[in-house]
Parts: C-alpha cells; sequence; structure tokens
C-alpha cells in the first residue's frame, strides 16, 4: 500500500474541511480493501473494533450528524461496532460509500456554517469540524489495525 499524502488545496473553510473529509474516507477504506472477510471481521484491539465494525460506525456517523441532528430527520442510525457473518469487506464500503456520497449530497446544498442543528446545540461547521475529527481518529485506529495484520503502512 503506497502512502498518499494529505490532498494539497487552496479553497474556503467549508471546501478545505469537505476535501479532507473525503480524503479521510478514501483513506479509511484504502486501509479496508484487500482484506479477506474473516480477517476484516476479527479485533486486533483491546477494545474489540475490527476493520468493519469501524466501517459500520463510520457509516452512522455519516449520518447521525448531519441527518439525524443538524436536519432533525429520523431514524437515528446505528453507531455500533458489531459485526456479523454476513458483513463482508464489499458490503460495507459499499454501504459507507453510499452513506458518504448521500452526505456529499446534503453538504452541497449547505452553505451557512454558523447554522444551528435542530436536534443539538451544534452549529453546522462544529459538526462538519467533528466529523473531520471522527474521521482522522478512526483512520489512526485502521491505520494500527492494519499494520498489525499484514504490516501494511501509509494512507
Amino acid at each position: 500500500m503506497s502512502d498518499q499524502g494529505p490532498p494539497a488545496v487552496v479553497a474556503g473553510e467549508k471546501d478545505t474541511l469537505l476535501t479532507f473529509m473525503r480524503y479521510l474516507r478514501e483513506a479509511i477504506i484504502r486501509k479496508a480493501e484487500g482484506l479477506p472477510d474473516d480477517i476484516a471481521r476479527r479485533s486486533g484491539l483491546p477494545t474489540g473494533a475490527s476493520p468493519l465494525g469501524l466501517l459500520k460506525h463510520l457509516t452512522g456517523v455519516e449520518v447521525v450528524w448531519l441527518e439525524w441532528a443538524f436536519l432533525g430527520r429520523d431514524p437515528f442510525p446505528e453507531l455500533g461496532m458489531d459485526v456479523v457473518e454476513t458483513d463482508t469487506v464489499a458490503s460495507c464500503v459499499a454501504a459507507y460509500r453510499a452513506a458518504a456520497a448521500r452526505a456529499d449530497a446534503i453538504w452541497a446544498t449547505l452553505d451557512d456554517l454558523d447554522a444551528v442543528s435542530a436536534r443539538e446545540d451544534r452549529t453546522l461547521r462544529w459538526i462538519l469540524v467533528h466529523t473531520v475529527e471522527e474521521l482522522a481518529r478512526h483512520a489512526g485506529h485502521m491505520d494500527v489495525m492494519r499494520e498489525m495484520i499484514d504490516g501494511s503502512a501509509g494512507r
């Protein structure tokens, strides 16, 4: 796995943050792709997190802050990391990509980063920065797991 450094971007606040969010999504997906399903289901960390579990969690994260908290849509998404035998790398990556595409479509319609969310006392700016933070934190977890599994390093 070759290292893919952070994106070079000259843009405003929202576009810069969205560019880093998309970069982190792809880094996370790259860490899961190529793993055998049975290995991707296993936890290698004391917390019990697995590559597929993190993908499932992040699928919910893409929905919870933007759709549930900011827009006030129901239902509250699943945020757990539980993995079942039928979960595969392909199915979890596809679900994550679909949630990310749905989020990107919503982000494209939102311009006022000072707008306050429907359910939480948070601005859209806070939600965007927090989403980037959540992805960055879990990208680090995926880095560690992948290196423990097969020695692969890089973003």
